[in-house]
């Protein structure tokens, strides 16, 4: 298992440069946010992707994972998404993960991240949403299994899957290996489940993990590891239980005012309990 750091902490850096620190802090993979500031597709092309591609060999990263999850180049956070009623805004969502694709297949990624649908609209029952969803995802599961990258449904509280029970009978009715769940453990605490738990029933389909803490009172905030209340040990023994081979990256985006230090204190909290699990050198 590589563990990667995230860009999305480096907005106020270059993608390049946020290589470059990542990797002086001891990371050996970088999570790379597919968006403005950093790699959002349009933006590059392959002359530029060449470049990304030597930067992560001379820095020594592996490319963990690709979040394709926001959309501030012409949206936000969760907008435009899978299930918005508009068929144009929807189409943005489509055109953006086959570009993610694209993209990870040239840098030599094997999975991208995506929301889950995004917020019900108003008016909206959950099983249209959830129809849309799925024509959505139909719209991209042939190009990721031509491609070989993996889709990685991302459950997120307030979206419209955010709990186990929500997004394994969507991914287990999906006869597909391209598709399966990026699981962040943070969002699963937040939603009130133990993410140790929720972890091995989802384990057929993890093919990516984010970490971060969350404080005691389950609010969706993202952590330094080590200052909220999550159960770490509980999480990493049923990850080496489980037989995870996957990567995981740290998720830290509320600090971009200090991604280097905010990196360095969860890494020192995580390598010995990641050591004490046997899920690091």
């Amino acid at each position: 298992m590589i563990f990667g750091y995230s860009t999305n902490a480096f907005v106020k850096y270059s993608l390049l440069d946020s290589f470059d620190m990542i990797a002086r802090l001891g990371f050996a993979g970088v999570e790379i946010m597919c968006d403005q500031p950093h790699l959002y597709p349009p933006e590059y092309d392959n002359a530029a992707l060449t470049k990304v591609k030597a930067s992560l060999e001379k820095n020594g990263l592996k490319p963990t994972n690709l979040n394709s999850f926001t959309l501030f180049a012409v949206g936000d956070t969760y907008l435009p998404s899978w299930i918005e009623p508009e068929a144009e805004r929807r189409r943005i969502r489509v055109d953006h993960t086959l570009a993610c694709l694209e993209v990870a297949a040239f840098i030599g990624c094997r999975n991208i991240s995506v929301p889950p649908g995004g917020p019900l609209p108003e008016n909206m029952t959950r099983k249209e949403a959830l129809h849309l969803f799925h024509q959505g995802m139909d719209q991209v599961i042939p190009k990721a299994e031509e491609l070989g990258v993996r889709l990685l449904i991302e459950p997120e509280p307030n979206l419209l899957m955010e709990r186990t029970a929500e997004i394994k009978p969507f991914v287990s009715e999906i006869q597909t290996p391209a598709v399966g769940i990026n699981f962040d453990i943070g969002h699963f605490y937040c939603a009130g489940e133990d993410p140790a738990a929720a972890f091995e029933e989802l384990y057929p389909w993890v093919g990516h993990i984010h970490i971060e803490d969350i404080a005691p009172t389950r609010e969706h905030n993202h952590l330094i590891a080590g200052l909220g209340a999550i159960d770490f040990p509980s999480v990493f023994t049923a990850m080496k239980r489980s037989g995870y081979q996957y990567d995981m990256s740290l998720e830290l985006y509320p600090y971009t005012d200090r991604p280097e230090a905010a990196g360095k204190d969860s890494l020192a909290h995580l390598l010995p309990l990641l050591r004490e699990a046997g899920l690091h050198d």
